[in-house]
């Protein structure tokens, strides 16, 4: 069961939901055509852009893209500099993009909602899991650079 849990499973769930929603039970409402398009392909763009830089740095570590596992090295390096969590950050994206995109106004709550999971399940327990591999260095990194953005 536990390779169900990763944010990738998640996110693919998240997707589905909303686009059962844009599909099944659109009610007439929507984002208003050719702008929501565009800027949800900006999120989806931007957000895959995040994690291929973060999956990179990451290698280049020669440490685990995996949640739940300890990390070998505490990466502050490239989009790290930027964001502590910038794959989840990256999800984030491309679910309000593909949201925007499907035209999925009534699962605009999903974004939130899988913010709160993505907290719960594997930002909290990997900086837990670096806060106490790395101690100082990971302090000195939280001071530095933010959760998010």
């Amino acid at each position: 069961m536990k390779w169900i849990d990763l944010p990738p499973v998640w996110l693919l769930a998240m997707i589905a939901l909303a686009w059962a929603q844009a599909t099944w039970l659109p009610l007439g409402l929507w984002f208003g055509g050719a702008w929501s398009d565009f800027l949800g392909g900006l999120l989806v763009g931007g957000g895959l852009i995040l994690m291929v830089l973060a999956v990179h740095e990451m290698r280049k570590a020669r440490t685990t893209v995996i949640p739940h596992r300890d990390a070998d090295r505490l990466v502050q390096s490239g989009i790290f500099s930027r964001s502590r969590n910038p794959i989840y950050l990256g999800d984030l994206l491309v679910l309000a993009g593909l949201i925007l995109r499907f035209d999925a106004v009534l699962a605009l709550p999903l974004v939130p909602v899988f913010l709160w999971i993505l907290e719960k399940r594997f930002v909290i327990p990997e900086e837990n899991r670096l806060r106490r591999k790395f101690r100082a260095d990971f302090a000195r990194y939280c001071q530095k650079t933010r959760r998010w953005i």
